[in-house]
C-alpha cells in the first residue's frame, strides 16, 4: 500500500505583489499560490510562438491550431534586432508587425504574454541586440545610463505598438516579461520595469525568468521557471544530461540551475526568490529542444508529455511551453540572425531553422506530442480552476535520489479533501523506470481514509497520468475516485479516459446504482449513497447512463486524438485519425495527407455537413471529399478522402562528397563549430526536381528526406532557404512556401556533408555512424491537404 497524508493548504498571501489590476469584472491578479481572474482561480496554459519567425499569412492558422491544442495564452518575444536593426529606423511591418499579430491573437480568443527584452536570447544573434547596441561600448544589461538611453526609445516605440491591447483595455495582453535569464542585476530589472511603465506599458502582470537562483527584486515580478527533457547547451558527452532527471520526479523544487548556465559570467550568488510569496509558474517547459551543432538530442513525444504532466503534479499553476510552435529565422537582414560561436556564444545554431522539435513544427507540421499534451490541457480546462490553488503533497515514501528508478513516483495535489493523484513511470535517455505490480493507494485525511482501487493494479513502465478523487461532478454527485483521467464535462456528460491499460473503476457518491444503464459496466451499491462501477472496454461507445449524470469512458488512443471546442452551436468532441482538427465556431478546419482519415463527432451535428475548399469557399473544388459512414459508438462517423496519387520527386546527384568538413572549435567553451558556408561545396550535391502538378490542391508540400550525415543546406537559385543539423530525424522543407519560384524554373539544390564520427558532436548513440557517412535513404513529397466542414440548415 502506497500511503500519503492529505493536508489543507496554507492561506495564500494576497495584495503583496506590486502588480495586478485593481478593478474590473475580469480582474487579473496573483496570490502567493495561484493566479486569479474574475475572482476565480485561473490556470493558464501558455505556448510560445515567435511571430517574426513564422510567415504572416500563416499566423491565424497556427494560432487556431494552438487553441485547438488547449493553449489559451500565446507568449512571444520581441527581438530588438528584428525591429531596429539600424538605429532610429524601426520596422513593425510584414512579419514584424507585433500589433497585427496581437490583434489576431485576440480575434482567435487567446491571451498574450509579450517578452519585450531588451535582451531576449531565444537563440538569437547577440540575444536579440542589434549590432549597434552590442558594439555601443556601453555596459549592456546594467543600469549604465548610456545603455538605458539606447533602450528608452525602443521601449517607447514598443509602447506605441501595444497601446490599447492590454487586458484592462479589452485587449489580449495579460503579462509582460522584462529581460531574460538575468540572474545578478535585480536593480536593473527594477529600472527596466519602471522605464517600461513610464513609457506606457501597463500589463496586469509582470514576469521575469528566475532559473539559476536568479536574484529578482522582491514582489516586483512573478518568477517563471523552466524544465527541459534534454540540454543541447550542455557539452557533447555521450549520455543523456544527468541533471534533466529531476524533471521526472514529483518535487517542490522549481529551479533548474543548468538552464542558461553556459551564458553566465560567474556563479550565481543569490538564493533565488522566496517561493512562499509566488505561485509556481513556468514559461519554458520544453515543447522540444533546439539542436545545437555540438549536441543534437532527439526528443520523443513521451519525454515532453511526461515532463509536462509531472510539472502539473509538482504544483505548477501556470503551464508554459517553449517552443510550442517552431519557426524559421529572419533572413532579410544584413547579418544572419542565429546564435553562433562567431558572435561569442557557446553554441552554433542552424542559420535558418528554429524548428525546436516543437508540437507544431517549423512549417506547421502537427507532431504526435501535440495530441499527448492536448489531453493534459483538456484536464486543465476542466479542472484547472479547482486544481490551481492545490499544492503538492508528497507520499510517505519518495525516491531516494536521481538514480532511484525503482521507487514509485507519485504525489497528490489537494485542498485537504479533494484533489488529483499523479503517477509517472517514464524517464527518457534509455533509463526505463520500473513497472509496479499490485499497486494500491491510501490517502489519510481529516475526512477519513480513502483507499483505491478496490483491487490492486499493475502500473507499467512508461506511463504517466492523473486520477481524480472526491472530485465534484455536475449536480450533487461526487467522484470519490476513479482509475481514469478526467477529460472534460459536456453538460451532464463526464468524459474520462482509461490510463496505461489499467482497468477502469470508479466510485461515485450521490448516484443510485439501480439507475445505471449500460452494457459496458456493472454497478454495485456500497451504501451511504455510494456506487461502485466496473467499466469494461472503454471506447467510443462506452456511455454509462446514471440518471441525471452520464459517463463516457474513452480508450487511450481515442482520447489522444480528441479535440474539444465550440462547433456548430455547441461544445463537441471531435476525434481525428490521420486528421488534424481545429474546431472554430461554424467551421471545423481539418488537414490530412494523401491517406485521408476518419472523423468522429459527438454530439451528432444537427444539420447536414459539407466540405468546403478554404481557398475558394466552394464545395465542388475541394481537394478533400466527405463521406458519412454511420455511427461509431455514440459518435457520428465521417470518412475523409484525399487525392491519393502523389508524384515522385526527382533527386539527381550532381556530385559526391569528398569528405567531412574540417573540424573546428570556437566560442568561450571551445565547442565544435558548424561548417562554414563555403565548406558545403565539398558535400554531396543533389538537384531536386518537383513536378508542377505536385503543388495542385496541396496546402503544404513537404519534401521529406531520410538521410544520414552531418549538416545540410537547401539553396533556391543560390539563396539559402532551409538547413538542418542531422540528429536522426527526417529533414522536412515546405516547398509550398516557394511555389511560385519552383513552378517558374528556380533550381533547388541540397548540399549534404558527411558525419565525422571522430568529431566532438553528440547524436543518439544508436544512430552514430562509425565511419564518415553521408547517405540519402529516401526522398519523397508529402502533400498536406486542408479543408473545412460547415453545416447547412435545411
Amino acid at each position: 500500500m502506497h500511503t500519503l497524508t492529505l493536508r489543507p493548504p496554507a492561506t495564500p498571501l494576497s495584495g503583496h505583489l506590486r502588480m495586478g489590476e485593481p478593478v474590473g469584472p475580469d480582474r487579473i491578479h496573483a496570490t502567493s499560490t495561484h493566479l486569479v481572474r474574475g475572482d476565480r482561480p485561473w490556470f493558464p496554459v501558455m505556448g510560445e510562438m515567435h511571430f517574426t519567425r513564422y510567415p504572416r499569412d500563416g499566423w491565424r492558422e497556427q494560432l487556431l491550431s494552438m487553441r485547438a491544442g488547449g493553449i489559451d495564452v500565446v507568449a512571444t518575444y520581441l527581438f530588438w534586432h528584428h525591429h531596429e536593426e539600424h538605429r532610429g529606423t524601426f520596422r513593425f511591418d510584414g512579419n514584424r508587425d507585433i500589433r497585427a499579430f496581437l490583434e489576431l491573437v485576440a480575434e482567435c480568443g487567446l491571451d498574450a504574454v509579450v517578452r519585450i527584452g531588451p535582451w531576449s536570447h531565444g537563440e538569437a544573434r547577440y540575444g536579440g541586440f542589434p549590432e549597434w547596441v552590442q558594439h555601443s561600448g556601453t555596459r549592456t544589461r546594467t543600469n549604465d545610463p548610456a545603455y538605458l538611453d539606447l533602450v528608452r526609445p525602443y521601449y517607447e516605440r514598443i509602447s506605441a505598438e501595444l497601446n490599447g491591447l492590454y487586458h484592462a483595455q479589452g485587449g489580449p495582453i495579460v503579462a509582460v516579461q522584462i529581460e531574460n535569464e538575468l540572474y545578478d542585476q535585480p536593480e536593473h530589472l527594477r529600472t527596466l520595469k519602471n522605464m517600461a511603465h513610464d513609457a506606457g506599458i501597463t500589463p496586469a502582470l509582470w514576469t521575469a525568468t528566475a532559473w539559476g537562483m536568479a536574484d529578482l527584486p522582491a514582489d516586483e515580478f512573478l518568477p517563471l521557471y523552466a524544465g527541459y527533457p534534454e540540454s543541447p547547451w550542455d557539452d557533447a558527452h555521450p549520455e543523456w544530461a544527468r541533471h534533466n532527471r529531476i524533471h521526472y520526479f514529483f518535487t517542490p523544487l522549481r529551479d533548474d540551475h543548468t538552464v542558461g548556465a553556459d551564458l553566465r559570467r560567474k556563479p550565481t550568488a543569490g538564493k533565488g526568490p522566496d517561493l512562499d510569496r509566488y505561485p509556481y509558474a513556468t514559461c519554458e517547459l520544453g515543447g522540444g529542444v533546439q539542436v545545437t551543432y555540438h549536441r543534437r538530442p532527439r526528443i520523443t513525444p513521451d519525454a515532453v508529455a511526461a515532463l509536462a504532466l509531472t510539472k502539473i503534479g509538482c504544483g505548477s499553476a501556470w503551464q508554459g511551453y517553449y517552443m510550442y510552435q517552431g519557426g524559421s529565422n529572419v533572413m532579410d537582414a544584413a547579418t544572419t540572425m542565429q546564435e553562433s560561436l562567431d558572435t561569442g556564444y557557446t553554441n552554433d545554431l542552424p542559420v535558418v531553422s528554429y524548428d525546436f522539435q516543437a508540437p507544431l513544427g517549423e512549417f506547421g507540421q502537427v507532431r504526435p506530442v501535440y495530441g499527448l499534451l492536448r489531453l493534459q490541457h483538456h484536464l486543465l480546462a476542466a479542472a484547472g480552476e479547482q486544481l490551481a490553488p492545490m499544492p503538492l503533497v508528497a507520499p510517505d515514501r519518495s525516491p531516494e535520489g536521481l538514480d532511484d528508478r525503482d521507487t514509485l513516483r507519485w504525489a497528490v495535489r489537494t485542498d485537504g479533501t479533494s484533489g488529483m493523484l499523479f503517477v509517472n513511470t517514464y524517464q527518457p535517455g534509455g533509463e526505463d523506470l520500473s513497472a509496479h505490480s499490485g499497486v494500491r493507494f491510501r490517502l489519510d485525511g481529516p475526512t477519513g481514509p480513502l483507499e483505491l482501487p478496490t483491487h490492486a493494479v499493475d502500473i507499467p513502465s512508461g506511463s504517466y497520468f492523473a486520477w481524480p478523487f472526491r472530485w465534484p461532478l455536475p449536480g450533487d454527485a461526487t467522484l470519490e475516485w476513479a482509475t481514469a483521467q478526467l477529460v472534460t464535462v459536456l453538460d451532464d456528460t463526464v468524459v474520462l479516459a482509461r490510463t496505461a491499460g489499467i482497468p477502469v473503476e470508479a466510485v461515485l457518491h450521490g448516484v443510485d446504482a439501480a439507475s445505471m444503464r449500460s452494457p459496458h459496466a456493472t454497478a454495485e451499491d456500497l451504501g451511504d449513497g455510494r456506487t461502485r462501477l466496473h467499466i469494461e472496454n472503454p471506447g467510443t461507445g462506452t456511455l454509462i447512463d446514471l440518471g441525471p449524470l452520464r459517463l463516457l469512458v474513452l480508450d487511450e488512443d481515442t482520447a489522444r486524438h480528441t479535440a474539444i471546442g465550440d462547433l456548430w452551436g455547441t461544445r463537441r468532441l471531435v476525434v481525428g485519425h490521420h486528421l488534424h482538427l481545429v474546431p472554430d465556431g461554424d467551421t471545423l478546419h481539418l488537414e490530412c495527407g494523401p491517406q485521408g482519415g476518419s472523423l468522429l463527432v459527438h454530439p451528432a451535428p444537427d444539420h447536414p455537413v459539407r466540405m468546403q475548399d478554404q481557398q475558394t469557399d466552394r464545395t465542388d473544388s475541394a481537394a478533400l471529399r466527405l463521406r458519412e459512414a454511420g455511427d461509431n459508438g455514440v459518435f457520428t462517423r465521417f470518412e475523409i478522402d484525399a487525392p491519393a496519387d502523389v508524384p515522385a520527386v526527382d533527386l539527381t546527384e550532381l556530385s559526391t562528397a569528398t569528405g567531412p568538413a574540417p573540424q573546428r572549435a570556437g566560442g568561450p567553451l571551445h565547442r565544435a563549430a558548424a561548417p562554414a558556408p563555403e565548406e558545403y561545396t565539398q558535400g554531396t550535391v543533389i538537384r531536386v526536381g518537383i513536378p508542377p502538378e505536385a503543388f495542385s490542391q496541396a496546402h503544404r508540400l513537404l519534401l521529406r528526406l531520410d538521410w544520414t550525415g552531418d549538416a545540410a543546406r537547401a539553396e533556391l537559385d543560390g539563396t539559402l532557404v532551409a538547413d538542418q543539423f542531422w540528429n536522426g530525424d527526417p529533414w522536412e522543407i515546405d516547398l509550398a512556401r516557394h511555389r511560385d519560384a519552383l513552378t517558374n524554373g528556380a533550381e533547388l539544390i541540397l548540399r549534404l556533408l558527411p558525419f565525422d564520427p571522430t568529431a566532438k558532436i553528440y547524436v543518439p548513440e544508436d544512430l552514430r555512424p562509425t565511419e564518415p557517412t553521408v547517405h540519402v535513404t529516401s526522398g519523397r513529397l508529402v502533400p498536406v491537404y486542408r479543408g473545412a466542414l460547415t453545416t447547412t440548415a435545411p
